[in-house]
């Protein structure tokens, strides 16, 4: 069983993290945070067994907190454990911001400085994580990433101000972010991996970088983003806009799927759900459910008793048919013939009927009430290239 500290467990970083050591049944969490009493600390560091040190200012009303909530805080930690002669290993989340010439960026790198000096003198581990921009579920919007912001403001219909859309910036997303900060306690840490500076990978090893500069020993998130600002509010406007086009987005594209998921965590909570279009007619109604360029797309249908669809055939184009309330024949032909092929399924048993080209199709309903059925097309319907001629099976 461990005992783990982390700071700053209530900011964006720490509610990621604290949930997932929460899953952990080896580990035993400790938590401190700004609004904290020092001599809670002081009680923590007495028998934890790793620290992550999280806290800190990024944003403050007086340039001065920076120090305060940056090295200071750090500072602390390390002279509470000298008193106990305690040497714990420390994860620290610094910034890239630390290799600049500013107020944030020069607190950062004392913090690194501290903890420098901290392993020189004891010999304990520390581990420093320089972050780009980190997003994800949880994050904040209008104070640490553009990425909450946009995604805030964009799904509440708000405007966003860009000056410069050709801006880039480089992120990383929290589970990346976490994927590695908990492989430091399951004996699956990054390995110290020589880094180039300089030199834009495009493939990293799923083990992540490490260098060691004298006595800190830095660490790279294995998978990161480089994207301008133009790009990121044109991804995510068509994120929104899925609800109206339901053309989804190629989500083998691992940034598309990170993104996707952290612009749906800053919906509205009464604006989870969205109407369909549902076209009604004296067969019944249908309504398409999502498309996609690369896999087509789904929809529905609800028919009539005794009601037939289709009775056409396609080129190219291929569908599968899945009853998911009531009963259907589907019957076949190919259209070089007069055989007709004939199957019967029902909500009984769950299968998936597939329609080749070249055989006109039709389904009807032989149930007693209206007869459901789940359609995939693997080409998105167009209508001046329908790939739909009619002909009676």
């Amino acid at each position: 069983m461990k005992n783990v500290l982390i700071t700053g467990s209530k900011g964006f970083i720490g509610k990621n993290l604290t949930e997932a050591l929460r899953r952990n049944n080896d580990v035993v969490i400790k938590t401190f945070d700004a609004d904290d009493d020092l001599g809670l600390l002081e009680s923590h560091l007495r028998d934890v067994d790793f620290i992550y040190h999280l806290a800190g200012i990024n944003r403050p009303q007086n340039p001065a907190e920076f120090e305060t909530g940056n090295a200071q805080s750090t500072a602390s930690i390390v002279e509470i454990l000298n008193k106990t002669g305690r040497n714990v290993p420390i994860l620290l989340t610094s910034s890239i911001q630390a290799e600049r010439d500013n107020p944030y960026g020069k607190s950062k790198k004392a913090a690194e400085d501290i903890l420098a000096d901290y392993k020189k003198k004891t010999g304990a581990p520390i581990y420093v994580y320089r972050l780009p921009g980190v997003f994800g579920k949880w994050s904040r919007p209008n104070y640490n990433t553009v990425v909450a912001t946009f995604c805030h403001n964009i799904a509440r219909g708000f405007e966003i101000n860009i000056s410069d859309p050709d801006y880039e910036i480089e992120l990383v997303y929290i589970d990346d972010v976490m994927r590695h900060f908990t492989g430091h306690l399951d004996h699956n840490p990054p390995q110290p991996i020589p880094l180039i500076k300089g030199v834009k990978e495009q493939s990293a090893p799923p083990v992540g970088e490490a260098r060691d500069e004298g006595d800190t020993c830095f660490y790279k998130i294995d998978r990161t983003f480089k994207v301008t600002l133009g790009e990121l509010a044109a991804k995510i406007y068509n994120l929104r806009d899925m609800r109206k086009t339901l053309n989804v987005p190629d989500l083998s594209d691992y940034f598309m799927r990170c993104l996707h998921a952290t612009y749906l965590s800053f919906l509205d909570t009464r604006d989870f759900s969205y109407p369909m279009d549902i076209k009604t007619d004296n067969r019944g109604s249908l309504f398409e459910l999502i498309k996609s360029e690369h896999f087509g797309q789904i929809f529905v249908s609800k028919t009539y008793k005794g009601i037939t669809r289709g009775n056409h055939y396609h080129d190219s184009k291929i569908e599968k048919f899945c009853v998911i309330q009531g009963k259907a024949a589907i019957r076949f032909r190919n259209i070089l013939n007069k055989d007709v092929i004939e199957y019967l399924v029902s909500d009984e048993k769950i299968e998936v009927v597939d329609i080749p080209p070249g055989y006109t199709h039709h389904i009807e309903n032989l149930s007693d009430g209206e007869m459901i059925v789940l359609f995939w097309a693997n080409q998105i319907f167009n209508p001046d290239k329908p790939d739909t001629y009619f002909e009676a099976v």
